[in-house]
């Protein structure tokens, strides 16, 4: 039988082992400091190092999807919280958690998605590559803009993000890959929900291998998603 809490902290993982404890940590501290019922959820994609167990020995709920793919992880996570309400973001230190608040606050008040902008708050340099600042990040959020004809979401890729869980269930997502950034924003949309944009800070992650995202090949599955719903009834 689940265990109901208010909040669930969701975050995926893969190969974070140098990361993932603090994120582990300043979460509890989060739910402890702000009086929250809730829980911090660790969803591991297929890690090869010691990730899994970095995280259970902090004080995380870790869960384990064999499905290779951020979107994969997601879909996974969001099905097996307890929460009613989700905030998830990536677990390698470049999120401020200072910012969570904010987003818990706007879920309480009755918005169905909450999501950051990191373009309105501060991004520190190195936190994101050139090409994704002035380039991927800003056209293909204004492609978003265009097609669905929606203006309060300004970054469709921002990470940190929070939601009615039973909400995002019924969208019924489907993507597997780093594309379901892009499908959940526009789902989100095109179903009407209550959505709101905060701004929120972007740092350097503090991982010691490669970053996951492939520029490029991402951003392509991006804009196929986008065309995909957008002629999809």
């Amino acid at each position: 039988m689940k265990k109901e809490v208010t909040l669930t902290i969701l975050m995926p993982c893969l190969n974070e082992e140098s990361t993932v404890g603090k994120c582990v940590k300043d979460s509890i501290d989060f739910i402890k400091k702000n009086k929250i019922n809730g829980e911090v959820l660790i969803v591991d994609n297929n890690s090869t190092d010691n990730s899994s167990s970095i995280a259970k020995n902090a004080g995380a709920r870790v869960i384990k999807e064999s499905r290779k793919g951020y979107g994969s992880a997601l879909k996974k996570g969001i099905n097996e919280a307890y929460g009613k309400y989700i905030i998830m973001f990536d677990s390698d230190c470049s999120y401020d958690l200072n910012d969570l608040i904010v987003l818990y606050k706007k879920l309480e008040e009755g918005y169905d998605f909450v999501i950051g902008n990191r373009f309105n708050g501060t991004i520190e340099k190195g936190a994101m590559p050139f090409f994704n600042k002035y380039l991927g990040n800003p056209v293909l959020s204004f492609m978003g803009r265009v097609l669905y004809s929606n203006h309060i979401i300004k970054d469709y890729h921002c990470g940190l993000r929070g939601f009615n869980k039973e909400k995002m269930i019924e969208l019924n997502l489907e993507s597997n890959g780093m594309e379901l950034a892009s499908e959940m924003v526009i789902k989100v949309i095109k179903n009407k929900l209550k959505v709101i944009e905060v701004p929120t800070n972007l740092y350097k992650d503090g991982r010691e291998g490669k970053s996951h995202l492939r520029p490029v090949r991402d951003g392509l599955r991006h804009i196929k998603c986008m065309i995909k719903y957008k002629y999809r009834r």
